[in-house]
């Protein structure tokens, strides 16, 4: 997997994202607290998320908020495979919180519509309190039908692994250049 620095929030941050994933304001609104891209040959997606920081007792607390605001509500259910903390290379003083998860949604309601087995999702939360500031990443990698080698219960599909190879290289690249974007 080949990957390209690209600029999120006017330049403000930098990331490396796979060749292949284009910018999804091109193609539909996004709203102005986030940047979304999507793999051009396939469904996955990567969304950068600035919110207000969350006011909680532990970081872990602050976690779980922001996971149970994300999927709840859905009508999928949720079952978490891992959660921790990781570290940003170019970020060294501020720990990641990690949560690895996958979402199954329930049986369609329109037997023509598209509905993927499951997501596997990354959520990565970097949490800047001196800037009232919880920035949010999530790896989200859809499994359709027919589009995936299925896997035994413990063990991870090739896609699920290409997903954590692009969790891996956010880590490892993600730079915030201009602090000011979380100031107003």
């Amino acid at each position: 997997m080949s990957f390209k620095k690209t600029e999120l929030f006017g330049g403000a941050i930098t990331v490396d994202l796979p060749a292949g994933f284009g910018d999804t304001s091109q193609i539909r609104q996004v709203p102005d607290h986030q940047e979304v891209y999507l793999d051009t040959n396939g469904y996955t997606s990567v969304v950068f998320e600035v919110l207000e920081y969350v006011d909680k007792q532990t970081d872990e607390e602050a976690l779980q908020y922001h996971f149970a605001d994300l999927v709840d509500g859905t009508g999928d259910a949720s079952n978490i495979r891992d959660q921790g903390t990781a570290a940003m290379a170019k970020i060294p003083n501020k720990p990641i919180h990690t949560l690895t998860f996958i979402q199954t949604p329930p049986p369609p309601t329109r037997p023509n519509r598209k509905q993927p087995d499951f997501v596997s999702i990354h959520l990565l939360l970097l949490r800047l309190k001196e800037q009232a500031t919880d920035l949010m990443i999530t790896v989200n990698v859809p499994h359709y039908p027919g589009e995936y080698t299925k896997v035994g219960p413990a063990e991870a599909t090739q896609l699920m692994k290409d997903g954590e190879t692009v969790k891996s290289r956010i880590l490892e690249s993600f730079e915030i250049k201009d602090w000011g974007l979380f100031h107003g």
